[in-house]
């Protein structure tokens, strides 16, 4: 319950007109508030002022904080709503309500509090969700000026916090790289003077190998200056870092500490933030030495180079490479000797060489240093590491060179590091905004399949109690009938009375259909074949002056739909391009198979990945805005001028179609025309063939049996016991399904229970016509509804007749003699499945002594604990013509396999005994070849063991089931 979106002039609130079963009304004067007429004007205006707000607003009124909150608030109240409107929070014990206590005591002192991003968890669909929330409170005057209330602006911050807790995760992935990193790498924040200089750096991250090179504490000093930390990163240093981060271009230096002892390190920085950048630091205190020490000797040198951890060579002066230490030969898994002259080239990867070919012939030719040259070698696995090749050229005293010394520094980390980074700084910003549309695009969605569901549910039920009224009004009119025979006037007002009668129950039907409660008589057909037959209909419907053209493929799948209602939707469709078109234009009718996979599926909440048949009617008239095609499946919207249309086409089509399993799209532009595309899903079955409705030409006749009539509309009963009466039988009456049951238990003779689908109290009409079933096996079963599917699925059998409301006597009299001889027959009754037989063990049960296949049909056994996904599916595999063997538990689905042949196992993953995989394993051992299908929910089962095994994702189609059955049985 919450207050009404749309408030009385008189700027009284009133929460919605009836309570969630759309019965009783909402009494205002059992609350603490008592009757509207006494509450003050400021709390009237206030609550006039929440009804209009688009965001969730609650109002908290006296000490007690008695709670009136909009439509907008309910969704965040969770499993609170609506036990929490109109009483005082206190009463809740709930981390909502304890924000609103606090929040409310400060406010009742004056002030105006605020709570940023709190955490919460609400139940909606009966499960907990984890939420956050941002909670404006500001006070409430009453007409004296004293502090009477608080109002409340809630905001949902959830998207937000779990965009920014991704962002998080994303830092914490990139900072375990770098720890992982032998060198030495920090993230420093800029420290600007008051003018805006960078004066110094502040250490915000870094890692342990940073922290054993400076011999840092522990603690991990962050948020210290870095000139504290690192020595001498001030004067060239500084600047380099201060380049870095104006420009956003990479920028190498060198860093020299005294030590003891003398290091020397090479660093790159790069910019990773508006205000930080990261700095990786590479120890290059070896080939400072080794550089050195080249000059006062070569064979130290040699001696030296071999004791590198870096790959070191040398070349003369020609650039001829003639020595590289062992390192060299031992990361590349090559013979010592074998890499001079132009040998080397081997280890380097095809796509580096000409550029490092091209730098190191103009290094030799200049005689200049070769320096800071990327490339990829090989190492001895045949994986390429990245390396920074360097050449420093040594000189006798005149100058001329006399050899070039070189190493190879392994820069592979380094390289991924700075992808890492690049990546990160590049992307952050953009994942930020792609995410946050798309949020939003998907909260548009939701609303809007939403706001559908809330005007199907409540035409539905207008339209199931209107079915009532009429039900009343053309039952009694009916036997009034036989008593104006011989007066033409009365007669002929008679008739008109149950035109009128006729054309409400239409228009009820309509309401049904975009409910998605109307009555079906589903077929499997050829969607292609319907359409050509429509070609008569279709150009008398539209006019000489609208061209027709029809596209169906020549392999067109079929779909299982009601014809009838599939007509009528192809023929609403096509007279609405007529009247866009003004009478003159061309229709496209198109028929064709389509896949509707993931990618198609995004942005689009509604529809769902699969294969269907896609009926399209495109148009050349004027087009829709996107404001008329928001509205455009709505019950009763139309832009048709008064007294041209109900509005009621367009949502029948929409109301049939999902109905029906399927989706509806449409496309369409002012002055472009429009196209409205059904998909309908595919049917593997083959196509049924069109018979004429039973009840046609049939007598009405009446009976002398004895009828239980269950029905809770006084008027309604008293209208059915009067028309069957009149008809000759015996009638007794029950007002609900517990009356009905005390009356079939008192032992008078009943041939026919006639109940209504949905009445009051807590007996299910499934339950009482199975006790009825239990009771007195050949009692007839006729069932009515102002709307199909109201009951329970268990009810929806071939062997129960069903009677849709309003029903004229002519069909009341054809129903109930059909129920009645069908009894007598042996014909009607909910059908019993044959369970899984119990069975001895093992040992006693040899393998020639077990049953054979039924008919010689293919036998599965179907393992499922849930009776109505068991029920369901058995059918499913009986109309594909498997003969089925149920199980409710392991257990059973074993000893069914100890005592009879079966072909395939189709097994549950949640069992109530065992998983599915653990019955599978034991299944192995028992008939080791036995196909099996684990149906399940769960992405990850585990590990299954070897055999013929197959895994069908739930929920799964029937194509999906009988196509993964064929492939096991084919293999």
């Amino acid at each position: 319950m919450s207050l009404a979106a749309d408030p009385p002039a008189d700027a009284r609130p009133s929460p919605s007109d009836a309570s969630d079963d759309g019965t009783v009304p909402f009494q205002w004067s059992d609350t603490p508030l008592g009757p509207v007429s006494a509450w003050p004007a400021s709390l009237r205006a206030t609550v006039n002022l929440v009804v209009d707000a688009a965001v969730p607003m609650i109002i908290l009124w006296g000490p007690r904080g008695i709670a009136l909150y909009n439509d907008a608030f309910a969704p965040l109240a969770g499993d609170l709503h609506p036990d929490l409107f109109a009483k005082p929070i206190g009463a809740f014990n709930h981390p909502l309500c304890s924000l609103h206590a606090r929040a409310l005591d400060a406010v009742l002192k004056g002030e105006c509090v605020s709570m940023r991003d709190q955490a919460l968890t609400i139940r909606q669909n009966d499960r907990p969700e984890d939420i956050w929330v941002t909670l404006d409170y500001s006070p409430l005057r009453d007409e004296d000026g004293s502090i009477a209330g608080a109002l409340c602006i809630m905001k949902n911050t959830t998207e937000r916090k779990r965009a920014e807790q991704e962002i998080r995760e994303n830092e914490s992935r990139w900072k375990a790289l770098f720890e992982q990193m032998k060198e030495g790498f920090f993230i420093g924040e800029a420290v600007r003077s008051t003018e805006g200089e960078i004066e110094d750096f502040r250490l915000l991250e870094f890692n342990t190998a940073l922290q054993q090179q400076f011999s840092l504490p522990p603690d991990r000093p962050s948020g210290r200056s870095l000139r504290d930390v690192v020595p001498h990163m001030e004067g060239p240093v500084l600047e380099a870092l201060r380049r870095t981060l104006s420009s956003g271009e990479p920028t190498e230096f060198e860093l020299s500490l005294n030590g003891p002892p003398l290091r020397w390190y090479e660093a790159r920085a790069q910019k990773v933030s508006q205000e930080r950048l990261g700095v990786l630091l590479l120890d290059v205190t070896s080939r400072k030495q080794a550089e050195l020490t080249i000059t006062e000797s070569e064979a130290k040198f040699r001696l030296l180079a071999q004791s590198m951890p870096n790959h070191v060579w040398t070349a003369r002066a020609n650039g001829h490479l003639d020595w590289f230490n062992e390192r060299v030969y031992d990361f590349g898994g090559l013979a010592r000797g074998t890499l001079d002259g132009e040998n080397w080239i081997r280890m380097v990867h095809p796509e580096d060489l000409p550029r490092i070919s091209e730098a190191w012939q103009a290094a030799v030719a200049n005689g200049h240093l070769y320096n800071k040259a990327e490339l990829r070698l090989r190492r001895r696995d045949g994986v390429y590491h990245w390396h920074i090749v360097r050449a420093v050229p040594v000189r006798n005293k005149a100058g001329d060179i006399k050899r070039w010394i070189g190493t190879n520094t392994d820069i592979d980390d380094q390289k991924s590091a700075e992808t890492a980074l690049a990546e990160l700084a590049a992307t952050l910003e953009q994942r930020v905004e792609t995410r946050t549309a798309e949020l939003l695009k998907t909260q548009d969605a939701l609303r809007q399949s939403q706001k559908m569901e809330a005007i199907g549910n409540l035409t539905g039920g207008i339209a199931h109690d209107f079915n009532n009224l009429l039900q009343v009004i053309s039952g009694n009119l009916h036997l009034i009938a036989k008593d104006m025979t011989g007066n033409p006037v009365l007669e002929a007002r008679l008739q008109n009375a149950i035109k009128g009668v006729t054309r409400g129950a239409k228009l009820a039907s309509q309401l049904l259909a975009f409910g998605r409660r109307q009555p079906l008589t589903p077929k499997v057909l050829n969607i292609g074949r319907l359409i050509r037959n429509m070609d008569d209909i279709l150009h008398r419907a539209l006019g000489e002056a609208i061209t027709v053209e029809t596209l169906v493929d020549d392999h067109l799948w079929n779909t299982e739909v009601d014809p009838g209602n599939m007509e009528n939707a192809i023929l609403n469709l096509a007279i609405n391009a007529r009247d866009a078109m003004d009478n003159s234009g061309h229709v496209v009718i198109e028929a064709r198979n389509v896949i509707i996979d993931t990618y198609t599926m995004r942005g689009n909440m509604e529809l769902t990945a699969g294969q269907y048949v896609m009926v399209a009617v495109r148009d050349s008239g004027c087009g829709m805005s996107e404001a008329v095609m928001e509205k455009v499946f709505e019950p009763f919207f139309t832009t048709k001028p008064e007294g041209k249309g109900t509005g009621l086409g367009l949502s029948m089509v929409y109301g049939f179609v999902k109905q029906s399993g399927g989706h509806v799209m449409i496309e369409s532009e002012e002055g472009r025309g429009t196209t409205i595309r059904l998909y309908l899903p595919r049917s593997a079955a083959g196509e049924e063939s069109e018979l004429a409705s039973e009840e046609e030409g049939l007598p009405v006749s009446g009976g002398c049996e004895t009828i239980l009539v269950a029905e809770d509309d006084e008027a309604v009963r008293e209208t059915v016991v009067a028309i069957l009466a009149d008809l000759g039988y015996r009638v007794l009456r029950a007002r609900d399904g517990a009356t009905a049951l005390t009356v079939l238990e008192s032992g008078a003779p009943i041939d026919l229970l006639f109940t209504d689908m949905i009445m009051p109290g807590a007996m299910k009409i499934a339950d009482l016509v199975h006790l009825a079933r239990q009771q007195r096996p050949r009692i007839g079963i006729l069932l009515t509804s102002g709307y199909a599917g109201a009951g329970e699925p268990e009810l929806q059998d071939s062997g129960i007749e069903l009677l849709q409301k309003p029903y004229s006597r002519e069909a009341l009299a054809i129903k109930v003699r059909r129920a009645l001889d069908g009894a007598r027959a042996g014909e009607p009754g909910l059908p019993q499945r044959s369970q899984a037989p119990s069975a001895p063990a093992a040992s006693e049960t040899p393998d020639d002594q077990r049953q054979a296949r039924p008919d010689g049909k293919r036998v599965v056994l179907l393992c499922e604990d849930d009776y109505l996904i068991r029920l369901t599916t058995a059918e499913i595999l009986e109309e594909e013509n498997y003969a089925v063997l149920e199980a409710g538990s392991g257990a059973e689905a074993l000893a069914a396999l100890e005592t009879t042949e079966v072909d395939v196992l189709v097994t549950d993953f949640g069992l109530p005994d065992m998983t599915g995989v653990d019955l599978l394993h034991r299944v192995r051992d028992l008939r080791p070849g036995l196909p099996v299908l684990l149906a399940t929910g769960h992405v990850d089962v585990g590990e299954l063991p070897e055999g013929p095994t197959e895994q069908l994702t739930k929920p799964f189609a029937d194509t999906d089931l009988t196509a993964a059955l064929g492939r096991l049985l084919k293999a």
